[in-house]
């Protein structure tokens, strides 16, 4: 997959923002009234056909199974996906739909990080809509009034090479162990890679930490860094954790649980969300432009994502879809799936920073992380 490395890449610590719960929302705004789901599925896939297109941007096909659900969506409907920018960010995203308006190659979808989400309410960017599943994604997950939604999460996760990892870790704890000297790296620095700041945010909630105190959570890697636990390499893929260079990697579940199935027949690789803490998690959001071009194709590509078969692609892309309680309530979730997935328990567990708690938390890392952690 791609990496988490580059600045303005997807994977950055430009989309950091997706660790965020937004909270701006559309009250301040006269005049806006949130839009519903159409009355009729049908009526709207004629509208959608007939416009005959839809403009995607910054979606990799291998980033939370983007590829099955574009080449789905087209066989389903008939209507052609043009990705722009796969490997772009939130602000690219934001960029485009301001630089590329009236033109027919706007964007009609995006998937970005909340505080991205933020800009745009603000700047009046987004269109509102709410799709027939709405009641089911939860509050949490979206804007009241429908200008954004949450599609998928992620939760911080340990990978470990059992090929070279005799008893692989479980919790941040064992992390600390002498056996893992040399053994456990991130994606890159927690400056500047969204995984690795994840990383730390965790770890934090897992050594006396919280939402709104991430330093704990420097001091424990400050820690790991003193002891030699740390590798100082950026395993920005599956390459260092499948050769046994990093046999330990912390990671989004949903790249760990991959990269797992990429190294089958090359090396055994474990996935746990870390036991005895508060999981951290983070989303990225669905939105539509308000000028979007192709606007009904973007409406039925929302209520493609958020239906039943939609979400559960993204859960085959082990991304955690916003209606997964919903999805295991009713027993949808296919027992050959589940059993792929780390225990459910962890993830009814997650909550969401809030934007100010993420803003607090980036400030505190970038003033103590070069001071106290060397490698």
């Amino acid at each position: 997959m791609p990496n988490d490395k580059l600045l303005f890449g997807r994977r950055h610590y430009a989309k950091l923002g997706l660790a965020g719960l937004v909270g701006a929302t559309v009250a301040s705004l006269p005049g806006l009234r949130p839009a519903r789901a159409a009355e009729s599925m049908d009526a709207l896939i004629a509208a959608a056909k007939k416009e005959g297109k839809l403009n995607v941007i910054t979606l990799p096909r291998d980033w939370a199974n983007y590829g099955a659900l574009m080449d789905k969506f087209t066989a389903k409907y008939g209507i052609a996906i043009d990705d722009a920018n796969p490997d772009g960010s939130s602000a690219q995203e934001l960029q485009a739909v301001r630089s590329l308006k009236g033109q027919n190659r706007a964007p009609d979808a995006l998937d970005i990080g909340p505080s991205f989400a933020s800009i745009g309410v603000k700047q009046n960017l987004f269109s509102p809509y709410k799709v027939a599943t709405w009641d089911s994604i939860p509050d949490g997950m979206k804007d009241p009034s429908g200008l954004w939604v949450a599609d998928y999460f992620g939760v911080v996760s340990i990978a470990s090479n059992t090929n070279v990892v005799k008893t692989a870790p479980r919790s941040w704890a064992d992390l600390k162990k002498p056996a893992y000297k040399g053994m456990i790296a991130l994606n890159g620095s927690p400056l500047g890679a969204g995984a690795a700041f994840a990383a730390v945010f965790a770890a934090s909630l897992g050594s006396g930490g919280s939402y709104d105190d991430i330093a704990p959570g420097v001091h424990y890697f400050a820690e790991l860094a003193k002891l030699g636990n740390l590798n100082p390499a950026a395993a920005t893929g599956p390459a260092l954790l499948v050769s046994g260079q990093a046999p330990i990697v912390i990671n989004w579940d949903y790249l760990s649980l991959g990269y797992r199935d990429a190294a089958v027949g090359k090396a055994t690789i474990e996935v746990v969300v870390p036991e005895g803490s508060q999981p951290y998690g983070s989303f990225y959001c669905q939105a539509i432009p308000a000028d979007a071009p192709h606007p009904n194709a973007a409406k039925l590509w929302q209520e493609w994502l958020y239906s039943d078969e939609g979400q559960l692609l993204f859960l085959a892309g082990y991304a955690h879809p916003a209606r997964y309680a919903d999805l295991a309530k009713r027993n949808l979730i296919p027992a050959d799936l589940a059993a792929k997935l780390p225990p459910a328990g962890p993830y009814s567990q997650v909550k969401f920073a809030t934007q100010e708690q993420v803003a607090k938390a980036q400030k505190t890392l970038a003033e103590l992380w070069p001071k106290l952690v060397h490698i």
